[in-house]
């Protein structure tokens, strides 16, 4: 099942298991079931403290348990075969549950550990092997399943269990589901879920983050921006902070970035982990899963300028960058809300493999429409995409690839009208011929809205200078109307939205306010000599 690059990389990792694991698997006669056994026979020929038991039948099939040998109760169960993006999270797995510490901060283990659990929490997460965003859910729950013999946790590969996907109607994943009712959908990671079943966490990091003593350089955003401009801040001594929603931004809901200089390929949450570990490395205070709602200018030449926090926390500082990159553009029609994640969807690698055999539409002809067109024309029977424009916008050589393949339709001058569906799910949607003022419909069962970004700045409307498309206007320093805030990254004007450039800019930005902090703190008595 494994090469042999693979199985020596299995046999280096299991070198730390601590205490011995069995697997258990339960299976049937299907070429799946072989595969996973084959899998797991891999796992045991590399590390004598692996054991395997085969049995027939169980609750889903192919699945199987990684159980504690002697500690029944820590186990982790995946259905089907982890592998793709979610290798890693069987890795994990294998060591988490043979006693190798998970490289987590000792007071989040602390809290898996306290949660206050009536009664059982049994978690279902069904993910796809080409989703980048499941890992991190998968990851998490698996290990509180570990840390908190209350939480008990499941994988399911959703394009391998279909029935049970349109059972439980699940079009998108990752779809997390708590004792067999929603829960969450999206990426999320273990301090999200704990802030999620830990009602008080919120309140008590808030107080903790409005106690802080005022930064230098406060920057309110994660992505590759926001980590650029943390770690030139960090560099030059000062006392640096970072506010972020989530750490990585847009860059962990990227598949593959291969424009990335001198890296010939990587995939954003990989690039993501490294921008973090990165920041940590110096001195910078990281707050997490916090939301900037209210930024408030210094009421004297050089004072402080305040950031309110949606968790009621406030942040101080002498400087502030903004780096709140942007977000999915929507369609803004009728149904397009009521039914996301019921067939409206905005990645295809994570959601188009729930979609295997059906007709799909793609909204947007830009590179990214094409190349989600292109990607789901290998899964789905059929893709319509639509173009508002008169012409494709994307790349030559996408635009051949497109045309070249059979169950691919593309039409122009086609502006979507409406989402329609049964209530439940998607069942097709309306769009005008802007030709000939003429309005057709189409019946499908999945939309993929690939039309562009909308910058994350409606909180700073009225206190600052904004462009026509929202975007933070500044100039060739990165200096915004304010004194003393700088911004950077696809939040702002500056043009071509690209990983490379939003950390060129980052770190402008905090070359800006290191500056501006000189020359504003300089004692107006002193002439140089």
């Amino acid at each position: 099942m494994l090469d042999d690059g693979m199985k020596a990389q299995l046999k280096a990792y299991l070198e730390n298991l601590r205490t011995p694991i069995e697997l258990v698997a339960h299976t049937d006669d299907q070429p799946k079931s072989r595969e996973l056994v084959d899998l797991l026979e891999d796992i045991v020929a590399a590390s004598p403290k692996v054991t395997l038991t085969v049995s027939s039948g169980g609750e889903r099939v192919p699945s199987f348990d990684i159980v504690r040998s002697g500690s029944p109760e820590v186990a982790v169960t995946f259905a089907g075969l982890p592998m793709g993006h979610e290798f890693t999270s069987l890795v994990l797995a294998l060591l988490w549950v043979g006693g190798h510490p998970p490289k987590v901060e000792t007071e989040v283990i602390e809290q898996v550990k306290a949660l206050d659990i009536d009664g059982e929490l049994r978690f279902e997460t069904y993910f796809s092997l080409s989703c980048q965003n499941c890992p991190d859910v998968v990851q998490a729950l698996s290990l509180m399943s570990v840390l908190n013999p209350k939480i008990k946790h499941v994988a399911i590969d959703g394009a391998l269990f279909k029935d049970e996907v349109e059972q439980r109607q699940v079009m998108a994943v990752p779809t997390i589901l708590l004792n067999g009712q929603p829960f969450g959908q999206g990426r999320m990671g273990l301090e999200q879920i704990l802030a999620k079943l830990d009602t008080g966490a919120q309140s008590r990091e808030a107080e903790k983050i409005s106690a802080k003593s005022e930064f230098d350089v406060l920057v309110v955003g994660g992505g590759p921006a926001g980590a650029s401009a943390a770690i030139y801040a960090a560099r030059k001594g000062i006392r640096t902070g970072v506010v972020a929603e989530r750490f990585g931004g847009q860059v962990l809901d990227t598949m593959d970035i291969e424009n990335f200089i001198s890296v010939p390929h990587t995939e954003g949450p990989k690039l993501a982990t490294a921008l973090e570990q990165h920041v940590k490395d110096y001195e910078v205070d990281i707050m997490n899963l916090q939301t900037a709602t209210q930024l408030i200018p210094a009421t004297t030449p050089g004072g402080l300028i305040e950031v309110k926090l949606q968790s009621g926390a406030s942040v101080k500082s002498r400087t502030v960058i903004l780096s709140t990159g942007a977000r999915w553009r929507n369609m803004n029609v009728p149904g397009e809300t009521e039914y996301k994640n019921k067939g409206v969807a905005y990645c295809p690698h994570c959601d188009g493999p729930l979609f295997k055999g059906k007709r799909v539409a793609v909204i947007g002809g830009g590179n990214s429409g094409v190349e989600a067109a292109i990607d789901l024309a290998g899964i789905v029977a059929e893709v319509t995409l639509l173009e508002f424009a008169a012409e494709l916008r994307a790349d030559a050589v996408l635009q051949r690839k497109l045309y070249s393949l059979p169950n691919v339709k593309v039409l122009t001058n086609a502006q979507t009208t409406e989402v329609k569906g049964d209530g439940s799910k998607v069942t097709g949607l309306s769009y005008k011929d802007r030709l000939h003022d003429v309005t057709h419909d189409i019946e499908l069962e999945g939309i993929f809205v690939q039309i562009g970004l909308v910058p994350n700045t409606e909180w700073l409307k009225g206190t600052l200078a904004l462009s026509k498309h929202g975007e933070v206007d500044v100039n060739a320093k990165g200096e915004t109307s304010l004194p003393g805030v700088f911004a950077a990254g696809d939040c702002t004007t500056v043009p071509y939205k690209q990983i490379i450039i939003a950390m060129g800019e980052g770190s402008k930005a905090s070359l800006s306010a290191f500056d501006h902090l000189i020359r504003s703190t300089a004692p107006a008595d002193v002439i140089a000599a």
